[in-house]
């Protein structure tokens, strides 16, 4: 059996996550120690304890979803399973760098002090109320690209953030821009526009100064050659080459996440199932829109990895 593993990004966090794996697991427990280490402060009591306005926080959001993602992950190793068997790994967004800390690019300790970076870099880029997102239900790629050039006309930044597959496609970029955008929808196809609460504009131009950033705290971060081949955000095609992946995560930050065809890409390669790996299962969801014979597999909490070997194996 073919699978890939694959790691949630922002929006998947819920105070109190990973703290079954912190009690079940010393394996789990070590993670959660690393990632309070490495930043200097008790991350996990703010996971697992709250207050949810300080577990939201961009800065602390992305370590802290990385935290339980690889909490549960090295559960996993240490009962015998042997991520090498994967075919790939992805993420969506910042669970890219939790992909990459999983095939052994990164360590724990690395991979949080990143992702604290970005996280402060891309709240700090645009001032709050400045930027927007916004979903678009129902308009393929090419219509919804279009429909974000129409919305440029007459100033500021919309363009595609993530698609997300299932006709679900987010738009990101001034707030202005972006209201056009949700204005124009309906009358260019779409079912629905749903402007989101979000705390910045992701993935797109505006993002830049966050981009400039990562650029420079991944031109100091040891990076080895991922054991597993990375499936990019930005390419939707495999990645093994240090160089190559550091200059696709600068480039993530301005770029689309591509999941739609990064799915699509791992089922033409042969890939049966999908093991989540992490809080929630919003990917597991995406996952059976884009391609609905793809196996999915949520490894989240204690049952779940003791149940994994039945579902991949070790």
């Amino acid at each position: 059996m073919s699978f890939a593993l694959i790691f949630p990004g922002q929006g998947s966090q819920s105070v109190g996550m990973g703290r079954a794996l912190y009690d079940a697991f010393p394996e789990s427990r070590s993670v959660f120690e690393e990632v309070d280490a490495a930043l200097g402060e008790k991350l996990s009591q703010v996971i697992f304890e709250g207050p949810e306005d300080a577990l939201t926080r961009t800065a602390n959001a992305q370590p802290a979803i990385m935290a339980v993602s690889l909490a549960a992950f090295r559960a996993l190793e240490a009962r015998g399973f042997d991520a090498a068997r994967a075919a790939f790994v992805a993420g969506h967004s910042l669970g890219e760098y939790s992909a990459l800390a999983a095939a052994g690019t990164f360590s724990v300790g690395e991979t949080a002090r990143l992702l604290r970076i970005r996280g402060e870099a891309m709240q700090k880029a645009v001032p709050v109320g400045e930027g927007a997102m916004a979903a678009i239900l129902g308009l393929e790629a090419e219509a919804v690209a279009a429909l974000c050039a129409e919305a440029e006309r007459e100033g500021g930044i919309c363009q595609p953030a993530n698609d997300n597959g299932g006709g679900q496609i987010v738009v990101s970029g001034s707030a202005e821009a972006v209201a056009r955008a949700v204005a124009l929808a309906p009358e260019r196809g779409a079912k629905r526009a749903i402007p989101l609460a979000v705390s910045a504009p992701f993935h797109c131009r505006l993002m830049q100064p966050a981009a400039e950033a990562m650029a420079e705290a991944l031109a100091g971060a040891e990076m080895r050659a991922p054991r597993v081949p990375l499936v990019a955000n930005v390419t939707a095609s495999a990645l093994t080459d240090p160089a190559e992946i550091r200059a696709r995560l600068v480039e993530q930050v301005t770029g689309q996440v591509r999941w739609r065809e990064s799915v699509e890409f791992m089922a033409r390669s042969g890939v049966e199932t999908l093991v989540e790996i992490g809080n929630g299962k919003v990917l597991a969801g995406l996952a059976k829109r884009i391609e609905k014979a793809l196996k999915v597999v949520n490894v989240g909490l204690p049952a779940e990895v003791e149940s994994a070997e039945a579902a991949i194996g070790r």
